[in-house]
Protein backbone atom coordinates (compact mmCIF):
# COMPACT_ATOMS: atom_id res chain seq x y z
CA UNK A 1 0.00 0.00 0.00
CA UNK A 2 1.23 3.48 -0.82
CA UNK A 3 1.42 6.20 1.84
CA UNK A 4 -0.52 9.44 1.50
CA UNK A 5 0.78 12.72 2.90
CA UNK A 6 -2.05 15.00 4.01
CA UNK A 7 -1.61 18.75 4.50
CA UNK A 8 -4.54 19.56 6.76
CA UNK A 9 -5.84 21.93 9.38
CA UNK A 10 -7.48 24.36 6.91
CA UNK A 11 -9.73 23.89 8.84
CA UNK A 12 -9.21 20.82 11.03
CA UNK A 13 -13.00 20.36 10.98
CA UNK A 14 -12.87 19.37 7.31
CA UNK A 15 -9.59 17.44 7.62
CA UNK A 16 -11.27 14.84 9.82
CA UNK A 17 -13.41 13.43 6.95
CA UNK A 18 -10.26 12.88 4.87
CA UNK A 19 -8.82 10.62 7.56
CA UNK A 20 -12.15 8.83 7.95
CA UNK A 21 -12.79 8.28 4.23
CA UNK A 22 -9.25 7.07 3.50
CA UNK A 23 -9.50 4.46 6.23
CA UNK A 24 -13.01 3.43 5.22
CA UNK A 25 -11.98 2.95 1.59
CA UNK A 26 -8.92 0.87 2.52
CA UNK A 27 -10.99 -1.25 4.90
CA UNK A 28 -13.63 -1.77 2.22
CA UNK A 29 -11.04 -2.80 -0.37
CA UNK A 30 -8.77 -4.99 1.74
CA UNK A 31 -10.88 -6.10 4.69
CA UNK A 32 -9.44 -7.66 7.81
CA UNK A 33 -7.56 -5.26 10.05
CA UNK A 34 -6.33 -3.05 7.22
CA UNK A 35 -6.20 0.72 7.62
CA UNK A 36 -4.70 3.55 5.58
CA UNK A 37 -1.03 4.54 5.69
CA UNK A 38 -1.22 8.29 6.31
CA UNK A 39 1.19 11.04 7.24
CA UNK A 40 -0.64 14.18 8.43
CA UNK A 41 0.83 17.64 8.82
CA UNK A 42 -1.84 19.88 10.36
CA UNK A 43 -1.15 23.61 10.15
CA UNK A 44 -2.32 26.41 12.45
CA UNK A 45 -5.21 27.79 10.39
CA UNK A 46 -5.02 31.19 12.10
CA UNK A 47 -1.69 31.83 10.37
CA UNK A 48 -3.11 30.76 7.01
CA UNK A 49 -6.24 32.88 7.38
CA UNK A 50 -4.21 35.99 8.23
CA UNK A 51 -2.05 35.45 5.15
CA UNK A 52 -5.17 35.02 3.00
CA UNK A 53 -6.65 38.30 4.18
CA UNK A 54 -3.32 40.07 3.66
CA UNK A 55 -2.87 38.52 0.20
CA UNK A 56 0.43 36.86 1.15
CA UNK A 57 -0.03 33.99 -1.29
CA UNK A 58 3.68 33.70 -2.08
CA UNK A 59 4.45 33.15 1.58
CA UNK A 60 1.71 30.55 1.87
CA UNK A 61 2.94 28.77 -1.25
CA UNK A 62 6.46 28.63 0.15
CA UNK A 63 5.21 27.39 3.53
CA UNK A 64 2.94 24.68 2.12
CA UNK A 65 5.59 23.66 -0.40
CA UNK A 66 8.08 23.12 2.43
CA UNK A 67 5.47 21.08 4.33
CA UNK A 68 4.85 18.93 1.26
CA UNK A 69 8.59 18.33 0.96
CA UNK A 70 8.71 17.35 4.63
CA UNK A 71 5.94 14.79 4.06
CA UNK A 72 7.71 13.46 0.97
CA UNK A 73 10.97 13.09 2.87
CA UNK A 74 9.07 11.27 5.63
CA UNK A 75 7.86 8.67 3.13
CA UNK A 76 4.72 10.02 1.46
CA UNK A 77 4.16 8.64 -2.05
CA UNK A 78 1.75 11.46 -2.96
CA UNK A 79 0.57 14.73 -1.45
CA UNK A 80 -3.05 15.70 -0.77
CA UNK A 81 -3.91 19.27 0.23
CA UNK A 82 -7.07 19.09 2.38
CA UNK A 83 -8.59 22.39 1.24
CA UNK A 84 -9.89 23.90 -1.99
CA UNK A 85 -8.81 27.53 -1.59
CA UNK A 86 -5.14 26.81 -1.00
CA UNK A 87 -4.92 25.03 -4.35
CA UNK A 88 -4.29 28.56 -5.55
CA UNK A 89 -0.66 27.86 -4.62
CA UNK A 90 -0.62 24.31 -6.02
CA UNK A 91 2.07 25.13 -8.64
CA UNK A 92 4.42 26.28 -5.88
CA UNK A 93 3.79 23.11 -3.89
CA UNK A 94 4.38 20.94 -6.96
CA UNK A 95 7.68 22.71 -7.64
CA UNK A 96 8.99 21.54 -4.24
CA UNK A 97 8.23 17.82 -4.59
CA UNK A 98 8.90 14.94 -6.96
CA UNK A 99 5.98 12.72 -5.89
CA UNK A 100 2.49 13.25 -7.37
CA UNK A 101 0.31 16.09 -6.12
CA UNK A 102 -3.31 14.91 -6.30
CA UNK A 103 -5.29 18.01 -7.29
CA UNK A 104 -8.76 18.41 -5.80
CA UNK A 105 -10.22 20.01 -8.96
CA UNK A 106 -9.10 17.03 -11.06
CA UNK A 107 -10.89 14.60 -8.77
CA UNK A 108 -13.99 16.79 -8.99
CA UNK A 109 -13.88 17.12 -12.78
CA UNK A 110 -13.57 13.35 -13.16
CA UNK A 111 -16.69 12.79 -11.06
CA UNK A 112 -18.69 15.38 -13.01
CA UNK A 113 -17.68 13.82 -16.32
CA UNK A 114 -18.61 10.36 -15.06
CA UNK A 115 -22.12 11.72 -14.41
CA UNK A 116 -22.23 12.99 -17.98
CA UNK A 117 -22.74 16.60 -16.90
CA UNK A 118 -21.35 19.64 -18.69
CA UNK A 119 -22.50 22.77 -16.83
CA UNK A 120 -21.94 23.10 -13.09
CA UNK A 121 -21.81 25.85 -10.48
CA UNK A 122 -18.97 26.39 -8.02
CA UNK A 123 -19.52 27.29 -4.36
CA UNK A 124 -16.60 28.08 -2.08
CA UNK A 125 -14.67 30.89 -0.44
CA UNK A 126 -14.51 34.29 -2.10
CA UNK A 127 -11.06 33.37 -3.40
CA UNK A 128 -12.19 30.09 -4.99
CA UNK A 129 -15.33 31.55 -6.56
CA UNK A 130 -13.96 34.90 -7.74
CA UNK A 131 -10.49 33.98 -8.98
CA UNK A 132 -9.54 31.80 -11.94
CA UNK A 133 -7.15 29.24 -10.45
CA UNK A 134 -9.91 26.70 -9.74
CA UNK A 135 -12.43 27.46 -12.49
CA UNK A 136 -9.76 27.42 -15.18
CA UNK A 137 -8.68 23.94 -14.09
CA UNK A 138 -12.26 22.75 -14.53
CA UNK A 139 -12.81 24.62 -17.79
CA UNK A 140 -9.62 23.10 -19.22
CA UNK A 141 -11.28 19.71 -18.77
CA UNK A 142 -14.30 20.68 -20.86
CA UNK A 143 -16.70 21.96 -18.21
CA UNK A 144 -18.79 25.13 -18.12
CA UNK A 145 -18.60 26.70 -14.67
CA UNK A 146 -21.07 29.21 -13.19
CA UNK A 147 -20.49 31.12 -9.97
CA UNK A 148 -22.96 32.76 -7.56
CA UNK A 149 -23.73 36.47 -7.68
CA UNK A 150 -21.58 38.93 -5.75
CA UNK A 151 -24.13 39.08 -2.91
CA UNK A 152 -24.39 35.30 -2.79
CA UNK A 153 -20.60 34.94 -2.74
CA UNK A 154 -20.43 37.20 0.32
CA UNK A 155 -23.10 35.13 2.09
CA UNK A 156 -21.30 31.86 1.37
CA UNK A 157 -17.91 33.23 2.45
CA UNK A 158 -19.34 34.54 5.72
CA UNK A 159 -20.98 31.20 6.52
CA UNK A 160 -17.68 29.41 5.92
CA UNK A 161 -15.44 31.68 8.00
CA UNK A 162 -17.87 32.79 10.71
CA UNK A 163 -19.44 29.40 11.29
CA UNK A 164 -18.23 26.27 9.51
CA UNK A 165 -14.51 26.53 10.26
CA UNK A 166 -15.50 26.84 13.92
CA UNK A 167 -17.66 23.73 13.76
CA UNK A 168 -20.91 25.74 13.91
CA UNK A 169 -23.69 24.16 11.85
CA UNK A 170 -26.80 26.33 11.67
CA UNK A 171 -30.04 25.31 10.00
CA UNK A 172 -30.61 28.92 8.95
CA UNK A 173 -27.32 28.92 7.07
CA UNK A 174 -28.11 25.57 5.48
CA UNK A 175 -31.33 27.06 4.13
CA UNK A 176 -29.42 30.05 2.71
CA UNK A 177 -26.97 27.77 0.91
CA UNK A 178 -29.73 25.54 -0.43
CA UNK A 179 -31.59 28.61 -1.74
CA UNK A 180 -28.46 29.67 -3.62
CA UNK A 181 -28.01 26.15 -4.98
CA UNK A 182 -31.62 26.00 -6.15
CA UNK A 183 -31.32 29.42 -7.82
CA UNK A 184 -28.19 28.39 -9.72
CA UNK A 185 -29.87 25.15 -10.81
CA UNK A 186 -32.92 27.07 -12.02
CA UNK A 187 -30.57 29.20 -14.12
CA UNK A 188 -29.13 26.12 -15.83
CA UNK A 189 -26.45 24.53 -13.66
CA UNK A 190 -26.79 20.73 -13.77
CA UNK A 191 -24.79 20.13 -10.60
CA UNK A 192 -23.15 21.95 -7.69
CA UNK A 193 -19.51 21.74 -6.68
CA UNK A 194 -19.16 22.11 -2.92
CA UNK A 195 -15.82 23.77 -3.56
CA UNK A 196 -14.96 24.46 0.05
CA UNK A 197 -14.17 21.45 2.16
CA UNK A 198 -16.39 22.74 4.99
CA UNK A 199 -19.60 23.19 2.95
CA UNK A 200 -20.18 19.44 2.80
CA UNK A 201 -20.35 19.42 6.60
CA UNK A 202 -23.55 21.49 6.38
CA UNK A 203 -25.26 20.72 3.06
CA UNK A 204 -26.08 17.08 2.33
CA UNK A 205 -27.62 15.37 -0.73
CA UNK A 206 -30.93 15.00 1.11
CA UNK A 207 -31.19 18.80 1.42
CA UNK A 208 -31.72 19.40 -2.30
CA UNK A 209 -32.71 17.65 -5.53
CA UNK A 210 -29.66 19.13 -7.26
CA UNK A 211 -26.66 16.83 -7.78
CA UNK A 212 -23.92 17.76 -5.31
CA UNK A 213 -20.21 17.12 -5.77
CA UNK A 214 -18.59 17.05 -2.33
CA UNK A 215 -14.94 17.78 -3.00
CA UNK A 216 -13.75 16.23 0.27
CA UNK A 217 -15.31 12.88 -0.55
CA UNK A 218 -14.16 12.93 -4.17
CA UNK A 219 -10.62 14.01 -3.30
CA UNK A 220 -10.20 11.48 -0.49
CA UNK A 221 -11.55 8.63 -2.61
CA UNK A 222 -9.15 9.53 -5.43
CA UNK A 223 -6.31 9.43 -2.90
CA UNK A 224 -7.51 6.04 -1.67
CA UNK A 225 -7.49 4.66 -5.22
CA UNK A 226 -3.91 5.89 -5.59
CA UNK A 227 -2.95 4.21 -2.33
CA UNK A 228 -4.43 0.90 -3.40
CA UNK A 229 -3.14 0.67 -6.99
CA UNK A 230 -0.20 -1.52 -6.05
CA UNK A 231 -2.40 -3.75 -3.90
CA UNK A 232 -4.74 -4.38 -6.81
CA UNK A 233 -1.85 -5.30 -9.08
CA UNK A 234 -0.33 -7.68 -6.53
Amino acid sequence: MRTIGLIGGMSWESTVPYYTILNEEVKKALGGYHSAKILLYSVDFDEIERDQVAGNWDHMGETLGDIAKTLQDAGADAIVLCTNTMHKVAPRIESKISVPFLHIADATAEAIQEKGLKRVALLGTIYTMSENFYRDRLISQGLDVDIPSSEERSIIHAIIFDELVHGILRDESRKKLVAIIDRLAKDGAQGMILGCTEIGLLVKPEDTDVVLFDTVELHAKKAARFMLENEKKA
